[in-house]
């Protein structure tokens, strides 16, 4: 049985994520740190979050735990929070995911998300049920900290020279989309000296003007604002603000493989070392290791696996192509604010926006899912028939097959009976050509 996807646990609130699903989680977590210890809580915007923070509270301190609620903010604040302040982290959020969803995220003491050994230890108690109590006298203490914020926007202020940003005076336009990251984002943009016009930044959980995904298809208005207001930049968060994906000073959407490529560029000019990012990012990642003459690692999906793999090697920069970068200066996780703050730096050194993204390779991408009634058993034929071939396969998560003009990428969703199939090549058609690939792939084993 499975519990935990590949952030977290999600669901629709109160029908799939109830109170007490979310209490029995993190008594879970409790019995698992051995009923002691400190943990803090904290939630983005959505209506539900009150109610599934409550349930939170309510199975740390039954567990013996020490809690300290500090309140809404973005998950990097809470991370960041963490690393300094308490032995582990939850997170009431469900990210990108609609208004009517809602999850819960465990994090690590030292501030990365909960690695996947520990969370399948958590998630073995909570199915056994094997759940221990703390005794009446020695149920938690609770406490709150209105500060988190503010530690983590001054910790970003720390991690680049803010004082190149402040001399350019940049405009910026920051749709933080109801979200988290409207506790954050503008007043950091004003401390790094930027005019900042923002719009929907009311901390409102029905989000009201958008869905929490940042597409370009919902961010009109910002990319005509950039226009019209003559800004260097536009920038938009999802739900809890872990990621940000951006606008150039024409109001172009800047691709997010294309945004995590050009900040490892522009990260290696500064410092060599390796990169890290998933077996589903672009090959642009490749290229870019390649012209600065490092390596490049690629992990399973996941933030949790880029993050643990950087700390494991000590790599200079990472991320995933959905606008999560990891900046290990700051911290080990992925962080929309200081994605945006670390742009402003490098376009404070005179790069424009669109001359950063015109300066990594181009490629396409075709994507689709095949339902099937038995994804593992699938994949397992599949991988041993590519894999006795002369094809060059990567199995890190799923299988990834290279061929000279491009990969394509075959893995189960963690969560859903389908098979996720993502291509890439220099031509439109070509793309969809390895898409096609990889269907009649499938197919022929289902």
């Amino acid at each position: 049985m499975k519990l935990f996807g590949t952030n977290g646990v999600r669901g629709i609130a109160n029908e799939y994520m109830t109170p007490q699903m979310v209490m029995d989680i993190v008594r879970s977590l409790g019995t698992y740190m051995g009923n002691k210890g400190t943990v803090a809580i904290g939630r983005d915007t959505r209506i539900s979050g009150e109610m599934l923070k409550s349930a939170a509270i309510a199975g740390a301190l039954s567990s013996g735990l020490t809690v300290i609620d500090v309140g809404i903010g973005p998950t990097p604040s809470v991370q960041y929070y963490v690393r300094d302040h308490a032995d582990a982290g939850i997170v009431i959020t469900a990210s990108h995911n609609p208004r009517e969803y809602n999850g819960i995220k465990l994090i690590a003491g030292d501030g990365t998300e909960m690695s996947r050994e520990d969370e399948a230890k958590i998630e073995k108690i909570y199915f056994s049920r094997e759940f221990q109590p703390a005794t009446w006298q020695h149920t938690g203490d609770l406490r709150h900290d209105p500060n988190a914020n503010a530690l983590y926007m001054k910790g970003i202020m720390n991690a680049i020279n803010a004082d190149v940003v402040r001399e350019k005076k940049f405009k910026v336009i920051a749709d933080t989309g109801c979200g988290a990251g409207s506790l954050t984002l503008p007043f950091l943009l004003r401390q790094l000296g930027c005019e900042v016009i923002a719009i929907n930044a009311q901390a409102d959980g029905t989000f009201p003007s958008r869905n929490p995904e940042p597409t370009p298809d919902v961010l009109t208005q910002l990319s005509e604002l950039v226009i019209k207001e003559k800004a260097q930049m536009g920038v938009a968060h999802d739900g809890d603000a872990d990621r940000a994906v951006f606008f150039d000073e024409n109001g172009k959407f800047i691709d997010e493989e294309v945004l995590l490529a050009m900040m490892a560029k522009y990260v290696l000019q500064q410092k060599k070392g390796t990169l890290v990012t998933p077996v589903s990012s672009s090959q642009r990642m490749l290229d870019v290791a390649k012209e600065a003459g490092v390596d490049l690692i690629w992990t399973a999906v996941g933030s949790i696996n880029v993050a643990r793999k950087m700390m494991e090697i000590g790599a200079v920069f990472g991320g995933e192509g959905n606008g999560g970068l990891i900046f290990p200066e700051h911290q080990y996780c992925r962080d929309g604010a200081m994605s945006c703050a670390k742009l402003l730096e490098i376009m404070a050194g005179g790069k424009k926006l669109s001359e950063m993204a015109k300066s990594v390779p181009t490629y396409f991408n075709s994507k689709t899912k095949v339902e099937c009634h038995d994804p593992k058993a699938i994949m397992e034929k599949l991988k041993a028939e590519v894999t006795t071939g002369q094809m060059k396969v990567d199995t890190t998560d799923g299988v990834k097959i290279w061929y000279e003009d491009g990969w394509v990428l075959i893995r189960p969703s963690g969560t859903e009976p389908i098979i996720r199939i993502f291509a890439e090549s220099g031509t439109k058609e070509r793309a969809a050509e390895l898409m096609n690939n990889g269907v009649q792939l499938v197919e022929k084993h289902a």
